[in-house]
């Protein structure tokens, strides 16, 4: 499995409750399709970067999963079909390995 964190950028203009259900909607599509869901990060609600749909504000959730290809065509196909989302990107995140030595000459 790969390492992955999508950005979704919520509506302000539905109630917090809804936020959550579409949230656990999206975290039960990355279990079903066997991912694993790792840290969510809520960062609130923060003005955005440009107009979207008319709305000057959204919130912010950060979600790290891990999971295969699959996982992720699911995840942008529901994220896509939900009301409740203005943005979302998901990106596969880049795992760290030790620098290559170069080989010692004898």
């Amino acid at each position: 499995m790969r390492p992955y964190e999508t950005m979704v950028v919520f509506d302000t203009a539905v109630d917090a409750q809804a936020i959550q259900v579409a949230l656990d909607r999206a975290l039960e599509t990355i279990r079903t399709h066997g991912g694993t869901p790792g840290a969510i990060d809520r960062w609130g609600k923060r003005p955005l970067a440009y107009e979207i749909n008319k709305r000057k504000e959204g919130y912010y959730v950060l979600v790290e999963f891990a999971g295969e290809s699959e996982t992720v065509v699911e995840l942008d196909r529901i994220l896509t079909l939900s009301d409740e989302v203005l943005r979302f990107k998901i990106l596969r995140r880049v795992t760290r390995t030790a620098p290559r030595r170069a080989p010692a000459s004898a």
